[in-house]
């Protein structure tokens, strides 16, 4: 027997649902885009009464987050979610990550982060396999610093995913800012079957600027292979949708996991991959060999960076003068190399360099770490013109070297 279910209702019933284990957590996988591998998954509440009647989570998830009720919810669901990792992972079986909803009333509880901890930590589950989805509209909950909010989850060890991205008014503001590991593309955004084109440029410039913060990014809702070959040329990581699979109860979620690291015969990724995720595949490399990664404009006296991270020293500005930036640099140098270091990427000399043909310079420095010790440095530099103008442009690649 269908059950009506109100505002005046929904308490007693779902108090009575936890209570007979009546919500059931299905997950819902995360395909690797290019070659169909389970990455992760989305852990759903669903409704199932004792008497075989489902209720579906549009009947009961608007009620509660009405009420309040949600936040029991989530926790019900965070805790279910480890309780089927512990298991998994005591029976010696394959786990990925798995990604839980917060509705944004979290962000106003205190000890969030606490207490997300302490549930881990009662069922021993690691953090590298829990993640927190935070939907976009937590974003702008008024009176929340949504971003002290976030490094506090951040800083717990948990990743996070900012969820339903680009279904209300998404603020870049606060994607830029708030440090998230996943950005996942609303559904919405894929309504036209990828064929209308301002579809495909909002979406070509949403990954773009995800993959530039480094953030892994997901496709919510794929459910063709026109939809699959439009994201796949946009470098697009992981894909979740009906194309795929729907989401299911943990003992089929147990299978899919286990067919998952079977080997099959799978297509070559490079050659279904597109241009943009190559260029992004190059760009990774080049940033694990130079984690000090600057494009310059000498002409213009301007620079910004491209990547800084497991560098040496973290003080360097992002972007501004060029000339500000070797003073800078110079700074950070020991004594006795510090003149080499200007002299070197002195703006009007490397210019002049240029117009006679040097294409590259290359100079080894003694640098101070941000743990106070100095370490030689590599930094290269190599010259090009603007191909749209008669700008000169240099791009920096440096990396710490052993002595």
């Amino acid at each position: 027997m269908l059950i009506e279910l109100n505002k005046d209702n929904i308490s007693d019933l779902i108090q009575k649902a936890y209570e007979n284990r009546e919500i059931k957590v299905y997950y819902q996988p995360k395909f690797n885009a290019l070659n169909g591998k389970i990455k992760g998954a989305e852990a759903l509440a669903r409704w199932q009464m004792s008497d075989g009647v489902v209720i579906s989570p549009g009947m009961f998830i608007p009620l509660l987050e009405d009420l309040g009720l949600i936040v029991e919810l989530d926790w019900y669901i965070f805790r279910e979610t480890c309780r089927f990792i512990a298991e998994e992972l005591k029976a010696g079986r394959k786990m990925v990550m798995i990604s839980t909803n917060f509705s944004r009333l979290h962000a106003r509880e205190a000890g969030f982060a606490e207490r997300l901890s302490k549930t881990a930590d009662s069922f021993g589950v690691p953090r590298k396999y829990l993640e927190v989805e935070i939907t976009e509209s937590a974003l702008a909950l008024e009176g929340v610093d949504i971003i002290d909010f976030v490094k506090s989850i951040k800083d717990a060890g948990f990743a996070i995913s900012i969820d339903d991205f680009g279904s209300g008014l998404s603020s870049l503001n606060f994607v830029k800012d708030v440090p998230a590991d996943e950005l996942k593309i609303d559904k919405s955004l894929l309504s036209h079957n990828c064929e209308n084109e301002k579809e495909r440029i909002v979406l070509e410039a949403i990954f773009e600027f995800a993959h530039r913060l480094n953030m892994t990014t997901v496709a919510e809702g794929v459910e063709t292979k026109e939809q699959l070959g439009f994201l796949r040329t946009c470098g697009c990581e992981l894909i979740q949708g009906f194309l795929f699979a729907r989401p299911m109860p943990e003992e089929d979620f147990r299978e899919a996991l286990i067919s998952s690291t079977k080997e099959t015969e799978t297509e070559d990724i490079l050659l279904i991959q597109s241009s943009t995720t190559a260029s992004q595949l190059l760009l990774n490399a080049v940033f694990k060999a130079f984690p000090l990664v600057i494009m310059s404009n000498l002409s213009r006296n301007s620079f910004y960076m491209m990547a800084y991270e497991n560098f040496s020293t973290r003080s360097c500005p992002s972007t501004g003068v060029y000339t500000e930036l070797i003073v800078h640099g110079a700074s950070t140098m020991y004594p006795d190399d510090q003149k080499l270091f200007s002299d070197t990427f002195d703006i009007n000399d490397q210019i002049a360099a240029y117009e006679r043909g040097e294409r590259t310079r290359r100079v080894v420095t003694r640098q101070l770490g941000d743990d106070g010790i100095y370490r030689p440095v590599e930094t290269t530099n190599y010259y090009m013109k603007n191909p749209d103008s008669d700008d000169i442009l240099a791009i920096t690649l440096s990396r710490a070297i052993d002595n």
